[in-house]
């Protein structure tokens, strides 16, 4: 199968991986410390085979400097098989491969003539180091593990994340001490040590989860727009159970032509997933969503597993990501989700940045100073029609530029969040409190606005004793402009980042608009004109 690069949420790396650089990999000293007295087992290689093997595959200069320093830090044992037999972990490595090949549709890594070595191999008792076929997996088997952790974990490093208006450092891993770690544990309790975010691989079971929905084709859609509510009868709504069952929002089968509280309930739960608001009633944007075909919602997931791959490290500590298609603010304590928010994002013609930063600023009772393009726009232009506009928006000069004084009508409401970047991007609150009950929130000229930004002060201040309830609703109906300077642990880093697809903490897969026409540029450059293929049966 031809190749297609696929793939990742937040992608968070194991705590014991560390973080290099993928464009030039140090070959690591030779560790000449380690005997046959000591070591992880009596075989060893010859380091003219290691040498033989990279030539004879004329290994790129990347995947030549990761073997031999993966094999100079261990003083060249063996890692794939002991005296008495293939490694029991070798089969769990290719569980791990099979599942990635199964799952992305990339076959590259299929080797089935390595598999039969293996398989013919797992037959002896006793392992000679000095055996070309043993030397041979040994090196391959390491070689594959390597090309494996490239492909499933770092992303495809062809898409320039930039072009792709994705500003995010893109984070890095060191495969080594993934392999490292699957021989010291010998292949057991992966999910703790994979250099992956736990949210990779619930949306990874997703995707397989629709590759069998397509198993005998696409599935049926729903042939109607209709309007349908609890207590309607009609036979249509038997063709409606069997979808919303087939998607896991409705429990058990169903095919009566009743629209029950059980449908209701489940027409809610898919309307939850998709960002709509939960009326249990049906209607034209309801079908448009149920009736996205399946195909379409896998290549929708697998480009957001490669987005999260793209992502660093969350740290353990406090944190804020904002999931612009979600419209969403989630605060994290010690690495724990505390509490979520509904947030504003910039228009389609004004889209938010996808970065990073560190909120370090709460500003109270705040100025706003009108940026250039709406002083042009729409400032001046309100000047010259009427005198008095200034005034009217409780506006002012401030040399050449036009501020907003603090108050309930300023556009940044009453308080407002810094974590400075070129973007000039910022959280603020908002005067226009209507815009929340929205469920598409795509408004703003770029900066985020916060449906509770009190919450967040408290927040933020809340281990300032200080900072009273009373004073920070106090600081924000001052009129007068206070900045509150965080430092060092109050710090708190700031990831704005784009996912229209995930697995919530509820276990419940997610699905949100493409509202900046990333998904589209992102599968063009993952998949090209062509159209998917469903991945072949590799055995698992």
């Amino acid at each position: 199968m031809k190749k297609i690069a696929l793939f990742m949420i937040l992608a968070v790396a194991g705590a014991a991986c560390r973080q290099t650089s993928e464009r030039k990999t140090e070959i690591a000293v030779r560790d000449t410390t380690i005997t046959v007295e000591n070591s992880f087992t009596e075989l060893f290689i010859d380091t003219t085979a290691l040498a033989s093997y990279i030539t004879a595959h004329s290994l790129g200069d990347s995947l030549n400097a990761k073997l031999r320093s993966f094999y100079n830090h261990r003083n060249y044992q063996y890692a794939w098989f002991f005296p008495d037999g293939v490694a029991e972990f070798v089969p769990i490595f290719q569980s791990l491969r099979n599942d990635y090949i199964h799952y992305s549709g990339d076959s590259t890594l299929y080797n089935p003539s390595l598999d039969k070595t293996i398989d013919s191999l797992s037959q002896l008792k006793k392992i000679s180091p000095d055996n070309a076929l043993v030397v041979d997996a040994e090196l391959a088997l390491t070689e594959q593990f390597f090309r494996y952790t490239d492909l499933a974990y770092s992303g495809d490093h062809k898409i320039n994340t930039q072009e792709l208006n994705w500003f995010i450092p893109r984070r890095k891993l060191n495969p080594e001490v993934f392999l490292d770690s699957l021989l010291k544990n010998k292949g057991q309790n992966v999910a703790s040590y994979e250099p992956v975010n736990r949210h990779y691989n619930l949306l990874k079971e997703k995707v397989l989860q629709y590759y069998a929905l397509t198993k005998s084709g696409e599935p049926d859609t729903v042939g109607t727009n209709k309007k349908f509510r609890e207590g309607d009868r009609d036979t249509l709504l038997v063709a409606l159970k069997t979808r919303l069952h087939l998607l896991g929002d409705l429990p058990e089968p169903d095919s009566t032509p009743t629209f029950d509280s059980t449908l209701a309930n489940a027409v809610r739960h898919f309307q939850q997933r998709v960002g709509q608001k939960q009326t249990g009633v049906t209607g034209p944007a309801f079908f448009k969503e149920l009736n996205v075909p399946i195909a379409s919602r896998i290549r929708q997931m697998l480009i957001n597993m490669e987005r999260i791959r793209w992502m660093p490290a969350a740290p353990p500590t406090d944190y804020i990501l904002v999931n612009i298609p979600e419209f969403t603010l989630h605060a994290y304590e010690d690495g724990k989700l505390s509490f979520d928010m509904v947030v504003v994002v910039g228009s389609e013609a004004n889209s938010t940045v996808i970065f990073s930063g560190t909120l370090n600023q709460i500003v109270f009772s705040p100025y706003w100073n009108v940026p250039t393009s709406i002083l042009k726009k729409e400032v001046l232009p309100g000047i010259k029609k009427n005198p008095n506009y200034l005034a009217r928006h409780n506006m002012e000069w401030n040399g050449g530029s036009v501020r907003q004084k603090p108050g309930k009508s300023n556009s940044l409401g009453l308080v407002k969040f810094l974590f400075p970047n070129s973007y000039s991007i910022y959280f603020h609150d908002t005067p226009s409190k209507s815009l929340f009950n929205e469920s598409q929130r795509a408004f703003s000229h770029g900066c985020i606005r916060l449906a509770e930004p009190k919450k967040l002060a408290e927040w933020l201040l809340r281990r300032d004793s200080t900072w009273t309830t009373e004073k920070i609703t106090a600081a924000m109906h001052a009129g007068k402009e206070k900045y509150v300077r965080l430092r060092g642990k109050n710090e708190v880093p700031v990831f704005i980042g784009y996912f229209t697809s995930w697995v919530d903490q509820h276990g419940n897969l997610q699905f949100r608009k493409d509202v900046y026409g990333h998904d589209r540029k992102m599968e063009e450059r993952l998949f090209g004109p062509t159209e998917m293929p469903i991945a072949q049966a590799i055995p698992r």
